[in-house]
Order: C-alpha cells, then structure tokens, then sequence
C-alpha cells in the first residue's frame, strides 16, 4: 500500500468555506479512480489544503497525479503540488478493530 499526501497553498481567495464547498463538490469523482482506496480531503489554517491518498500501486498513483488532474491543480491554485510518496508497512484501524502488516515492498522507483 502506497500514502501519497498531497499540498498546495491556497490562493487568498479561496477561504476555508470556499476550500470545504469545493471538496465536498468534487469528493464523489474520485469514487472509480483506478487503484485509489481512499482520499482524506485536508485543510489548515496555514492556508494549505491537499490530500491524503492511499493507493494500492504506486504506478496507479504516478498515473493519476498527471494529465487531466495535475493541470486542473495548476489551474485553481496557480502552482504545481508537492507530492510525497510512502510506503506504508502497517495500519491499525480501529472502527474495524484491526491491524493490517504488510512484508513486502510494494514501491517502485
């Protein structure tokens, strides 16, 4: 399993109200993105706001953040993200009271 977490500085514009309704408008789309487990949609008083991604393949994820959706990014918010990629060897969930390990390295370069 691949973290992707996503940021960008949000134009002076786009306030936290303007951030939220603009999330929860696009939030449905990402329901059949190819290899994405979930999205956490992120916002800070700092003005930064982004995703929190979790991906089955690292190649679905370098797919994704190209094309379509990275000129979309540059379009609204007039600067390229900061993408960082991990790993994840472990997650403990507790709403389905479980904890998940994963042995093998799934990133790729």
């Amino acid at each position: 399993m691949i973290t992707a977490v996503v940021r960008y500085k949000l134009p002076p514009q786009i306030d936290c109200a303007a951030c939220r309704e603009h999330f929860h408008k696009i939030a449905p789309n990402f329901r059949e993105v190819t290899g994405l487990i979930s999205k956490h949609f992120i916002w800070s008083e700092s003005g930064w706001a982004g995703g929190v991604y979790q991906w089955e393949r690292i190649e679905d994820a370098k797919a994704f953040y190209t094309g379509p959706w990275l000129e979309g990014i540059i379009q609204r918010y007039g600067m390229k993200p900061q993408i960082d990629f991990y790993e994840v060897f472990a997650v403990t969930d507790n709403t389905c009271g479980k904890v998940e390990l994963f042995k093998e390295a799934v990133a790729s370069k």
